[in-house]
């Protein structure tokens, strides 16, 4: 029966400051994404929305109505949630 010898060094562990800074870092990764998603959903949404209309009501400017408000309504989001932080 063989047994492993213990580690030679343990690990590391992190001070509650590096823990808070990775822990910011990742929020801030995640907000990142959130506004990214914000800015590319609300206009294909909105932009849908105008293409459907277009279709069904026989114009064609809905859709770049719709992709400018979704946009607008994109930016206002965003500055609401996290331009206010």
């Amino acid at each position: 029966m063989t047994t492993l010898p213990p580690p030679s060094s343990p690990e590391r562990r992190q001070t509650p400051l590096e823990q808070s800074d990775a822990g910011h870092q990742r929020l801030d990764e995640a907000r990142m994404w959130n506004v990214v998603s914000y800015l590319i959903t609300g206009p294909a949404f909105f932009g849908g929305i105008g293409w459907a209309l277009d279709h069904w009501l026989g114009t064609s400017w809905l859709v770049v109505v719709g992709i400018l408000g979704g946009m607008a309504l994109s930016l206002y989001l965003v500055w609401f949630r996290y331009g206010t932080q």
